[in-house]
């Protein structure tokens, strides 16, 4: 699952700007904003049929989990990814696209810590220095004063936008450690079917929560004169939170940039440290295979030393 965070929170931040315009331009449903998250996994659906054969094993694993224990995997899972997606709605109703990414990459500091408990991932100095600087990079935007474009934001419902963001990012965070613990204890193996197996359900899960949320919230009540009012514009390549001035005119006070600053540090030192692991990864497996493969000495019967190779 390496590089997993990194675009998980790529593709966030490019949802985020998605989701702006959305609440800008007239949107208000917060569970429609959510389910909008969430319904774009078929387009998986073509690759995945397309290569499985590619990727398919010949041998049956005795070990695979049973169907009872994945769908259990896939329901808890979807659930809390379901959530995480409307906390996420809700955090970006009052927050400025750039402040709410910047608060976003928190989600890398969550995922090392809980995989430090989870999933015994050391904690290096470059891991500790990336979790000390998005850590205070957030806690900056605590006590940023700030408000909407269009809109007067409330000290109450900034907080409370803040506080929704940051559980959204620490509850993606667990998700991603949890998924690890699936593969390794519950589901038993790795496979590209298995892995795209829990994105496809996780994904169909969580859209069907966020779904009975829109009808029981009776939000969906309310959409056919939202679609009427919604103002029609365009969106071109987006890059966060950089692009989020340019295109809603955010405003990027001391503390913001100082933040910025401190999120883009801290996430270059987390990719930095998975360079660094691939890299010894790559090292080591070589090393090893250079070793299997290499002739070995052994004595015959008679004395003389002989040649061997690894079969």
């Amino acid at each position: 699952m390496k590089g997993d965070q990194e675009l998980q929170v790529i593709g966030q931040s490019v949802a985020a700007i998605l989701g702006r315009l959305y609440y800008d331009n007239g949107g208000k449903s917060k569970w429609l904003a959510t389910v909008v998250k969430l319904v774009g996994f078929p387009v998986l659906l073509p690759y995945y049929l397309l290569s499985i054969k590619t990727h398919a094993t010949t041998h049956t694993d005795s070990k695979a989990a049973s169907p009872r224990n994945r769908v259990l995997v896939y329901v808890a899972l979807g659930v809390l990814v379901g959530a995480g997606c409307y906390l996420y709605s809700i955090g970006l109703l009052y927050l400025p696209v750039s402040t709410f990414s910047l608060i976003c990459a928190s989600q890398l500091a969550f995922n090392a810590l809980f995989s430090y408990f989870l999933n015994s991932q050391k904690l290096t100095p470059i891991i500790l220095n990336s979790l000390l600087l998005l850590t205070i990079s957030s806690t900056l935007l605590a006590f940023n004063n700030e408000e909407s474009n269009l809109k007067k934001v409330t000290r109450g419902q900034y907080v409370t936008s803040f506080i929704c963001t940051i559980g959204a990012s620490a509850g993606f965070g667990l998700v991603l450690s949890l998924q690890q613990v699936a593969f390794s204890k519950v589901l038993k193996r790795q496979t590209f079917s298995e892995v795209m197996d829990l994105i496809i359900y996780v994904n169909l899960v969580a859209s069907c929560v966020s779904l009975v949320g829109l009808f029981a919230s009776g939000e969906w009540k309310t959409l056919s004169s939202e679609m009427d009012s919604y103002k029609e514009s365009a969106l071109g390549l987006p890059v966060v939170p950089v692009l989020a001035v340019i295109i809603f005119h955010d405003k990027m006070n001391g503390l913001k940039v100082i933040s910025m600053i401190l999120a883009i540090w801290g996430f270059t030192s987390y990719v930095y440290q998975h360079y660094l692991d691939d890299k010894n990864l790559k090292k080591s497996i070589g090393i090893s295979t250079e070793e299997s493969s290499a002739p070995s000495e052994a004595e015959g019967s008679s004395g003389q030393k002989i040649q061997t190779s690894a079969s």
